[in-house]
Order: structure tokens, then C-alpha cells, then sequence
């Protein structure tokens, strides 16, 4: 082979080698900006999903009052709000259940000084409306604190209270009331944490079953606050 061929062979395999290299950076670079992409699609649809969770569940909407605690009356009462969220209450305080149809406002008030969430709805709401409310209720938070009742002329189809917050709604499948439930039930604002929603001296009758009971005599005995042994728990 004479030195000329010898020469152009070492070219040609050189420039054959440099195209190679130059496949393998092109792929790699294909490779990684692929990649690439996928990383920032993930991160970006993580963060959409962040983002509207957090929006879906926001509480920015929740009306919140500064009631004291300990207010006990034997009267019937002129609350602000519809339903009330605070404020003077009836000695006596409402089982804490599902009822299907309105209770006194004076128990259900002594009941969110314990702790409870108050969950009502207007009575025409629809039968399937109500059953998806009655199915959040039962399965979100701690059961011995949820009270569930109609009530008449509410400014919205659902409102939802504990002590001194309120949260209006449209929907019962509304992410908003789980957030609600789990963040204000026995929260810090409540007066008297740990008190029982039920127990002997608690209310079981609706509001067309009973009138709201009299002031006892001297020699009667009154309600007595106790603490709620073990209160049922439910995600």
C-alpha cells in the first residue's frame, strides 16, 4: 500500500469516527432532552394537582365570630346567624346523630361548645343530595361529635358550623366540608374540648317532639358536664 492510500484510509476512518461521535452526542442529547421533558411534565402535573387540591379544599370562604363559652340559658334564643355558630345555649345539649328533621338551636349551640360539627341543610334539599351528605358525615371525623339536621330558610342548600366558624356550600360532595370537618371539629376554638355529646343529660328529641325544657326548680337536679371517655374516630 503506498503512503497516498495509507494516508486517505487513516482520513476516511477519522471522519468516520467523528460522524459516529456525532450520532452518539445527537442521541444522547435526544435522550436527555427527552427526559427532560418528562421530568418538567411531571413536576408540572404534580404541581397542577397541588395546586387545584389545594384550591378545592381552601377555607379562605369560612365566616368566623367571637362567641364566649359557657353562656347557659333556660329561654329560647335570637341568634345573628342562620344556623347559629356560637353564642347562649340551652342548658341541656343534643345527641350528637343524624336527625331527619330540625332541632332546637339552644342544644345543637351546647353541642358545638363541646366540640361537634353542626351540619344543616335545607329540607327540600334532594333525597340524593341529602344521602351523599349523610354518607360524608358518617365517614369523615369523629363520629361521637357530628350532628346532622334540617333547618329551615338557610342562605344556602348546605351550612356547616362549629364554635364560632361557619362555611356555606352548594354541594355535599364538596371537598370544602371534609377540610371543614377535620380542621374545626374539636379545634382549638372550642370552649369546652372533650365534654360529651351525649351521655344522660343529652337531648334525643327533635324540635316537633319536645319544647325546649323549663328551668328546673331549686331542688331539681341540672345538666352535669362530663368528659367524653373514648370518642370514635374515622378519617
Amino acid at each position: 500500500m503506498t503512503r497516498e492510500k495509507a494516508q486517505a484510509r487513516r482520513e476516511h476512518l477519522q471522519k468516520m469516527r467523528a460522524e459516529q461521535r456525532r450520532k452518539e452526542r445527537r442521541a444522547a442529547l435526544l435522550m436527555w432532552g427527552a427526559g427532560g421533558f418528562v421530568i418538567v411534565l411531571l413536576v408540572g402535573l404534580v404541581g397542577f394537582y397541588l395546586v387545584k387540591q389545594a384550591k378545592e379544599t381552601s377555607l379562605d370562604a369560612v365566616a368566623s365570630f367571637k362567641y364566649e363559652g359557657g353562656q347557659h340559658v333556660w329561654k329560647t334564643v335570637s341568634y345573628k346567624e342562620t344556623p347559629p355558630a356560637g353564642g347562649e345555649h340551652n342548658n341541656y345539649w343534643q345527641q350528637c346523630a343524624v336527625y331527619d328533621k330540625p332541632i332546637h338551636s339552644e342544644h345543637a349551640v351546647h353541642s358545638l361548645e363541646h366540640g361537634a360539627i353542626w351540619i344543616t341543610y335545607r329540607p327540600d334539599l334532594p333525597k340524593a343530595k341529602v344521602d351523599a351528605l349523610k354518607k360524608v358525615a358518617t365517614s369523615t371525623g369523629q363520629q361521637d361529635y357530628m350532628l346532622v339536621s334540617p333547618f329551615p330558610n338557610l342562605g344556602s342548600p348546605i351550612v356547616v358550623s362549629s364554635w364560632n366558624h361557619q362555611l356555606k356550600l352548594d354541594d355535599p360532595e364538596d371537598p370544602k366540608l371534609g377540610a371543614f370537618i377535620k380542621k374545626y371539629q374539636n379545634g382549638p376554638d372550642t370552649p369546652e374540648p372533650g365534654s360529651t355529646c351525649g351521655g344522660e343529660y343529652a337531648i334525643t328529641t327533635t324540635a316537633d317532639q319536645a319544647a325546649l325544657p323549663p328551668e328546673p326548680k331549686a331542688d331539681q337536679q341540672t345538666p352535669m358536664e362530663t368528659i367524653s371517655p373514648s370518642p370514635t374516630q374515622s378519617k
